[in-house]
């Protein structure tokens, strides 16, 4: 019996449990939870779409409850802001306040990362990102979760011309930076989720 992937899920989790007791270190001048750490990362990266409690739950593989508890304490130490949505009024938009947007530029969560990988190669680095994505985004498919993903590498992203872009299923522009967000509205290319409707 191939033993690898036992391996992995013991990597993966080791790591996981390192990230988190480095997200609580990097927060515990502010007295902030790896969660909360966390929740500041995924609104740094997520995109028009992707920026409610809800998608922020998803991602995190928190409850709604938790989520919500987490967003209060965020917002009542003014690191987010809480909107409501043009279009959809019923809809609560979050984004990064000013002192969110310090706060981890000063903390730099990724640095232990970075440090830890600092001798491995950037094409295995590559690699490993890779197949650790395929895997998770198989995982969230067969559990029925959202995959969160790079616009860019959507099925639904179309390249108009050299530097204008657009999301095929809400019919939006996109700009440069945009592409770079991640969005839980995310099918990957090929994937043939949502081909043929």
């Amino acid at each position: 019996m191939d033993k690898s992937p036992l391996v992995l899920l013991d990597l993966v989790s080791r790591l996981g449990n390192l990230m988190r007791t480095e997200g609580r270190r990097v927060g515990q001048d502010e007295q902030l939870q790896s969660v909360h750490v966390e929740a500041l990362v995924y609104l740094s990266k997520a995109n028009r779409y992707s920026n409610t409690p809800q998608a922020l739950a998803e991602y995190l593989g928190v409850t709604k409850g938790t989520a919500s508890q987490s967003l209060l304490l965020l917002d009542r130490r003014g690191l987010i802001e809480r909107y409501q949505d043009d279009l959809d009024r019923r809809v609560v938009r979050l984004r990064l306040a000013a002192t969110g947007e310090q706060f981890l530029y000063d903390a730099q969560p990724q640095l232990a990362w970075q440090h830890a990988t600092r001798n491995i190669s950037p094409n295995r680095i590559r690699n490993a990102v890779s197949a650790l994505r395929e895997t998770l985004t198989t995982f969230q498919l067969d559990n029925e979760g959202t995959a969160f993903g790079e616009c860019a590498g959507c099925q639904h992203f179309e390249r108009l011309s050299a530097r204008a872009y657009r999301c095929g299923l809400m019919g939006d522009r996109l700009s440069g930076p945009d592409t770079r967000k991640i969005c839980w509205l995310y099918e990957e290319k090929g994937s043939g989720v949502g081909e043929g409707e």
